[in-house]
């Protein structure tokens, strides 16, 4: 079996390879959700309550795309589900890039600025590269249109300003909150470069497909 044969529509779309990524996937955003967990009671504590679905993103974008591996497997059958399937597959792409990348670079330029990477940080950066990579694989699987993109690039420009407008952005590391705004602007610049990450790979599948 040749390597470009793994990463083909034929395996992709297996059902085993669906459902062990979906188990993969669920199994990290939950771990996710607990890694956000002081976070999240601190925002509750300090906040408000609408604050907290903007403050886990890498475990929400995980979740996004667990759920677009749920509907290939169990595709909807009305408009209005089909519809909701396009939104949550963009969804699941531009979070995925835009995390997976975003938090990888956090990382790197913490070290740069002096910090000392531990075990839990590589495990981030192979994690949240795993995250990019598989959303854009399945791009020639999923279904979502511009008009869905545009929907998942506009909530997440909007999860953007919640999390610098009210300071619920991801716990950066202690040596780069002197960098706050580059941070912030290297935010939304990597939401933009997602969304037409995800327009181009969409463009490319259809191309591949006819």
């Amino acid at each position: 079996m040749s390597m470009s044969h793994l990463w083909s529509r034929e395996f992709l779309g297996k059902r085993s390879i669906l459902w062990l990524l979906f188990v993969v996937n669920m199994l990290g955003t939950i771990y996710g959700y607990i890694w956000y967990g002081n976070q999240i009671v601190d925002t509750i504590s300090h906040g408000y309550i609408w604050q907290v679905i903007f403050v886990p993103d890498s475990p929400t974008a995980s979740l996004f795309f667990s759920l677009a591996l749920l509907m290939l497997l169990y595709p909807p059958k009305s408009l209005g589900a089909a519809i909701f399937q396009q939104f949550i597959e963009a969804l699941a792409v531009v979070t995925s890039v835009k995390y997976g990348i975003w938090a990888v670079a956090i990382i790197f330029a913490g070290q740069a600025q002096g910090d000392i990477l531990v075990w839990q940080d590589w495990m981030l950066i192979v994690s949240h590269t795993a995250m990019a990579v598989e959303a854009l694989l399945f791009v020639r699987l999923f279904h979502y249109r511009w008009t869905a993109l545009a929907g998942a690039v506009a909530w997440t420009l909007l999860n953007d300003t919640v999390d610098y407008t009210y300071g619920v952005f991801p716990w950066l590391p202690g040596v780069l909150y002197d960098h706050l705004s580059k941070v912030e602007m290297y935010t939304y610049l990597l939401t933009l470069l997602s969304g037409l990450a995800a327009w181009i790979a969409m463009k490319y599948a259809r191309n591949k497909r006819i």
